[in-house]
């Protein structure tokens, strides 16, 4: 922003000025640097001077210190050093100290050297770029400096005490909290370990007692091989459900033994390879029958030795206990233990006069899994014993039942080595028994078994008796079964 030039024979542009129209006093051959507007954003902060005393020309100044009045009151300011104009030199020599006036409305010196006032339009000039920079700092509202002059306030009586009891309060708010936080952090702790002992032992007794409820029910319970007896009615609306012909011929064919052969009840046995030799032997032990006779004539105990010395049969060495494939020179042992475990509770049931106790000791002794193998064995031995008998009789042209010459007519069971090899071997272990192995238990145990066939009803092969001899005065033990595989216990 530029000022017009008001002196007569001076030019306009601030560029084309001579020395001695700026500063009488400056040096020949030195360049003044030139007062920018303040308001350039490219300029310096400079000294500002007075644009119309710029133009205008000065004195020099005097040799000696002036003793006028209109002279007085120039005083010169504080030089400031070189500083080179944009694309200028810096070699120009000392700027100059621009004069301003003393006080407020006091002469200066004019162009002819007379003193001239300064009007207030050239002091707004003169002050206005100081405002520009920022030099002159912002009044504060009247309130605020108003306030400041009175300073803080004292406080009253009535604020002293809300003060005091909020002060005293939030600090017994604060002890308070820092007490019961330290409490409630030490109850939250001990009720986490405390619910984590309780499930961890909650676990620990739920394991220990169902240990113990399975090993009371293994050591106590009772008929787990043979069940209690149950309505034969509504074990067959149980069993055999819906609408298909066979359950329809299973429905009929209860009914029938309910309502003409007077089977009431019926005993499930347990369904494994065992099921028939279970069924018979429960039945022997549950009626109380006796020895049969060729038994009460000879000692069963010392049966395997006989067949090793006597009739030279070294093969029973193959023998196998169900599951147990060969156990070599242990056989002789251990048929005899299982035969003479038969024989001991054969002897001691047949001499209980009382149903009801001997009921109790069936109970017991068919929850004992280990005992009933053996006594299975010991009748599959004794089979064993009846075939070799009866081919050692066939080969001397002695008469034999018919049933002995039909097994020794079957390719598998030529002879007592191959009847062991191939059929008795694997009951117990893969397989039961057949319609033929029920022939020779009845035969061996001189006993008829008679077999309602479930699956066979309304033909003649309904019921059946192992073995078919109306002339023995043998006693008679029923079964029931569904597929020829699996035995029940019918309960008259």
């Amino acid at each position: 922003m530029g000022f017009r030039c008001k002196v007569p024979g001076r030019s306009r542009d601030p560029s084309r000025w001579k020395p001695q129209d700026v500063s009488g006093g400056a040096a020949p051959g030195t360049q003044e640097r030139l007062p920018r507007c303040a308001h350039s954003a490219r300029s310096p902060k400079l000294p500002t001077v007075d644009p119309v005393c710029a133009r205008r020309p000065r004195p020099s100044p005097p040799e000696s210190p002036p003793t006028s009045a209109a002279a007085s009151h120039w005083r010169p300011r504080a030089s400031v050093g070189p500083r080179a104009p944009p694309g200028g030199s810096a070699d120009r020599g000392p700027h100059p100290a621009p004069l301003e006036p003393a006080s407020r409305g006091e002469a200066i010196p004019g162009a002819g050297g007379r003193p001239r006032r300064l009007t207030d339009r050239r002091r707004r000039l003169r002050a206005r770029p100081q405002r520009a920079a920022g030099m002159a700092a912002p009044r504060s509202p009247p309130r605020v400096r108003a306030r400041e002059r009175e300073g803080p306030r004292a406080p009253t009586a009535g604020s002293d005490q809300v003060h005091s009891w909020t002060l005293v309060t939030s600090q017994a708010l604060d002890t308070a909290w820092k007490i019961a936080r330290g409490s409630v952090t030490l109850a939250v702790a001990f009720l986490v370990a405390a619910l984590c002992y309780v499930r961890r032992m909650h676990s620990y007794l739920g394991r220990r007692l169902k240990w113990w409820i399975g090993y009371l029910q293994r050591k106590f319970k009772r008929n787990l091989s043979v069940e209690a007896e149950v309505d034969l009615l509504s074990y067959s609306a149980r069993e055999w459900k819906g609408e298909t012909p066979r359950a329809k011929l299973m429905r009929k064919a209860y009914e029938e033994l309910f309502w003409r052969h007077h089977i009431k009840c019926v005993r499930q046995v347990k369904r494994d390879n065992y099921d028939a030799l279970r069924s018979v032997l429960f039945q022997i032990f549950s009626q109380g029958l006796s020895f049969p006779s060729w038994m009460k004539e000879r000692d069963i105990v010392k049966l395997p030795e006989k067949l090793l010395f006597s009739q030279g049969c070294n093969w029973i060495q193959q023998y196998s206990f169900g599951p147990e494939k060969y156990t070599g020179s242990n056989v002789f042992g251990k048929l005899r233990k299982c035969v003479e475990l038969l024989k001991t509770q054969w002897t001691e049931f047949s001499g209980i006069k009382d149903y009801h106790k001997r009921g109790s000791m069936c109970n017991i002794l068919f929850s004992d899994a280990i005992l009933e193998y053996k006594l299975y064995e010991a009748l599959k031995f004794i089979m064993l014993y009846q075939v070799t008998e009866a081919y050692e009789q066939m080969k001397t042209q002695k008469v034999i039942p018919s049933l002995f010459r039909l097994l020794f007519s079957r390719e598998t069971s030529s002879d007592p080595l191959s009847f062991m090899m191939n059929h008795l071997n694997s009951v117990g272990d893969t397989c039961g028994l057949e319609q033929i192995d029920m022939f020779i238990l009845g035969h061996s145990l001189e006993i008829k078994i008679k077999v309602f066939r479930l699956f066979k009803f309304n033909s003649r092969d309904f019921e059946v008796c192992y073995p078919d001899l109306p002339f023995r005065e043998w006693p008679e033990i029923s079964l029931l079964t569904e597929n020829d595989r699996h035995y029940h216990i019918p309960v008259f």
